[in-house]
């Protein structure tokens, strides 16, 4: 009987459990493919669960900040889904590559095609994210997501530090310190300000992988010819060895 009793007591709690812990869960987060270092550029990805059971997610909407505007945004095709962007002049100008920006993207807006979202699954959105700024430790995303009853929940509350989390949580985007290693926004650069493209980053990696695997083919032949000589060396001297132990 106590053991009944405590079983029920157990379960009661793991349901409790789930029912306190799920809407800290399922909400839009952001996270980098990898890192977000600061100065670079980063592919980010927009998480969009669906917290309800009797309706999809139709519409997603993420603002960029404008404290820290980002010279380039480019999202990634999702199949079933429309892309719009919206781009906003600035306040303060941008300066890149000795170019000064006037205007940068304000919001991406994603509309599916379909049903969207169904109840029970998540969507990820990527997006391409650069130059990412240098004086600051992470970008707030405000998103509003909009349910197939017409339900628009806003994930627009920011986080405080040393405070519980609100209800509705705005994405949020941690910045790593930059590394010495700039090859990846010096090509995501190149491509964005016309002075290259993702075709001859490309072609230069295929060039070194070429030259490598063509130094590496070069070295298995010269060991092959070595082989094959020594080889032959044991051979004869294993005739020229019989031989003797013959006529011995």
């Amino acid at each position: 009987m106590k053991a009944s009793r405590i079983a029920a007591a157990g379960a009661a709690a793991g349901v409790t459990v789930l029912a306190l812990s799920s809407p800290a869960l399922a909400h839009v987060s952001v996270q980098p493919d990898g890192e977000a270092a600061k100065g670079g550029y980063a592919v980010v990805g927009f998480k969009v669960p669906n917290e309800r059971d009797n309706a999809s997610t139709t519409k997603v909407e993420v603002t960029f900040p404008t404290d820290h505007p980002l010279s380039s945004v480019m999202p990634q095709p999702v199949e079933g889904w429309d892309i719009k962007v919206t781009k906003s002049k600035l306040d303060k100008p941008l300066e890149v590559h000795g170019k000064k920006i006037n205007e940068a993207v304000s919001k991406v807006t994603w509309t599916a095609k379909g049903d969207g979202i169904a109840p029970g699954f998540f969507q990820k959105f990527p997006v391409s994210v650069g130059t990412l700024p240098e004086d600051a430790d992470e970008l707030v995303f405000k998103a509003l997501q909009t349910y197939s009853n017409k339900e628009v929940v806003r994930w627009i509350e920011v986080p405080q530090e040393g405070q519980d989390e609100p209800d509705h949580p705005a994405p949020v985007l941690t910045l790593s310190e930059a590394t010495g290693d700039h090859h990846g926004a010096a090509a995501d650069d190149k491509a964005s300000d016309g002075t290259g493209s993702a075709e001859n980053a490309s072609a230069e990696t295929a060039a070194s992988d070429t030259g490598d695997s063509g130094g590496t083919d070069t070295t298995a032949r010269v060991l092959g010819v070595v082989g094959i000589v020594v080889g032959a060396a044991g051979v004869a001297y294993g005739v020229l060895a019989g031989r003797r132990r013959t006529t011995v």
